[in-house]
């Protein structure tokens, strides 16, 4: 598990990762913004790059909020990850969070899942 700390001590990004088959489920919970866009990024891809195929489902449930920071590190992502033979999904993300992605059209882009569950079955 890592995280992004606040200059006061307080969590702002939590990851924690779990295979699911050959899929890894990458759990986020905190706030995704220009602060935390590099643990975003890292959690996704990994500091080594990408390993081909990689195939991933980010669960959003426990983020709060998140800006364009976010937007573009998950369609960076999407691009990265697509272009190895892989593909990313986006799972369970807030109202708040949903509403963000459909403004901008990422959801367009990167497939969006109700649940964890749903993303893993197609």
């Amino acid at each position: 598990m890592s995280s992004n700390d606040k200059a006061e001590g307080t969590v702002r990004l939590s990851v924690a990762h779990r295979a699911v088959g050959d899929v890894r489920v990458v759990a986020l919970q905190g706030e995704i913004d220009h602060t935390t866009r590099d643990v975003l990024e890292e959690a996704l891809l990994g500091q080594g790059g990408i390993a081909a195929p990689p195939r991933i489902v980010a669960d959003l449930q426990g983020v709060t909020f998140m800006d364009s920071s976010g937007l573009n590190v998950f369609i960076s992502a999407h691009r990265d990850v697509s272009e190895a033979g892989g593909w990313l999904r986006i799972a369970a993300a807030q109202t708040a969070v949903q509403r963000v992605l459909s403004l901008v059209g990422v959801d367009t882009v990167v497939d969006c899942h109700p649940s964890v569950e749903q993303a893993l079955e197609d």
